[in-house]
């Protein structure tokens, strides 16, 4: 196999860094994946969890990258051991795939703050990152592992992921959360998570001269919110009551209960929309309340004409609601990385809300032979250097 050659690569910034993302299909590993499909300086190199039980696929993988992210791992199953042995053979693995091709990618490793808890999950984290260090210094390449605190955000399995996860899917499908133990939790969210992955791919992937040496590093990414169990399951009841049973945008107070409440919300079945409006009728005609909102916010409306479609874009973290007031309309949503699109019909004559999940990018078609009126309402001021508006067809 002809040896990847990634120093001569790394002197150049005429083409793009090439990213490949074990665990791609995991929680983190699907968030991280989309955030570089926002980044024009980015390739993202496919991985399928089969690479690892196919030597020619993982040697193929790992040359054509530059960067590799190792997120892949076991962290539940009955037996601690199994989750043991099952994470140091994907990091030897990986790393004997990188020895057999001659492949010396900058390699970031996601550890975990249990890497000094009494427990074999824990043990396998700090020796993974060990070996990682070794082969780094001995290949005169980079390392980079993240020592990681407890992270939530939007899509992350229930009963697997975290206990946000499970709250919001239990809130939402009629079960009962119950608090196991009321300790602290220092948490950080996905979007921030991510973000702290590319600051370390960016600051030195593609600029050469920080490449003299083999350079490993063990970064503790710092958690952003501290939170007990008890408030976070007080303040995801709170977002039950308002928004999921009546529909009222809460009050945030800071910048975790946006993204708690933005996780939360992914949670919804797909048949709680539309969310029925009610409609105040007498002699003078109808009179109906689009929005109830504790928070600030932008109003805006828009006209469209029969078989015209708006939109084709998904946001990152802002929270949007299209209310139909006029006339027939079909609103579409997918989530990104996905094939599944999401179908609601809407008409002025029963008036009716959907509220847009963030990642998912959504349209809204006028379906009917009379103009089409909707009313939009989002939690932000627009601010075209800061849109967080990307374009996507659903």
């Amino acid at each position: 196999m002809t040896p990847n050659n990634h120093d001569s690569r790394l002197t150049t910034h005429d083409s793009p860094i090439r990213i490949g993302i074990t665990g791609q299909a995991g929680f983190i590993g699907t968030h991280l994946f989309n955030y570089l499909g926002l980044k024009k300086d980015v390739e993202r190199i496919p991985f399928a969890d089969e690479y690892f039980s196919d030597k020619t696929k993982l040697d193929e993988f790992v040359t054509q990258c530059d960067v590799i992210v190792h997120l892949a791992a076991k962290n539940r199953h009955g037996d601690p051991q199994v989750i043991y042995d099952t994470n140091i053979k994907l990091v030897r693995d990986l790393i004997d795939s990188c020895i057999k091709t001659n492949s010396k990618p900058h390699i970031l490793f996601s550890s975990s703050t249990q890497e000094e808890r009494d427990n074999l999950y824990g043990k396998s984290k700090k020796e993974g990152r060990l070996l990682f260090e070794k082969w780094a210094l001995e290949n005169n390449t980079r390392f980079t592992g993240l020592v990681i605190p407890n992270v939530f955000g939007p899509f992350g399995n229930p009963y697997y992921n975290s206990v946000i996860a499970t709250f919001s899917h239990q809130l939402t499908h009629n079960e009962e959360p119950k608090i196991e133990i009321d300790g602290e939790l220092k948490l950080i969210y996905i979007n921030e998570l991510v973000d702290e992955f590319w600051k370390k791919i960016d600051s030195t992937s593609g600029k050469v001269e920080q490449w003299k040496g083999g350079r490993v590093e063990k970064y503790e990414v710092p958690f952003t919110y501290e939170i007990k169990v008890s408030e976070l399951l007080r303040l995801l009841k709170t977002y039950k009551d308002l928004y999921f049973e009546k529909g009222i945008i809460p009050v945030f107070n800071n910048k975790f209960e946006i993204n708690l409440f933005n996780t939360f919300r992914c949670y919804f079945p797909i048949e709680k929309y539309p969310f029925p409006l009610k409609e105040n009728i007498d002699e003078r005609g109808s009179f109906v309340e689009i929005i109830r909102t504790n928070t600030s916010g932008q109003y805006s409306y828009s006209t469209t004409k029969p078989g015209i479609t708006r939109g084709n874009h998904f946001h990152t973290r802002k929270i949007e609601r299209f209310a139909v007031i006029k006339g027939k309309a079909k609103i579409e949503i997918r989530k990104i990385g996905t094939d599944e699109v999401i179908s609601y019909l809407l008409e002025g004559k029963k008036p009716a809300f959907v509220d847009m999940p963030i990642w998912h990018t959504h349209n809204i078609t006028n379906i009917g032979d009379e103009e089409l009126i909707t009313l939009f309402w989002i939690n932000e001021l627009y601010h075209p250097e800061d849109a967080d508006t990307f374009f996507e067809e659903v």
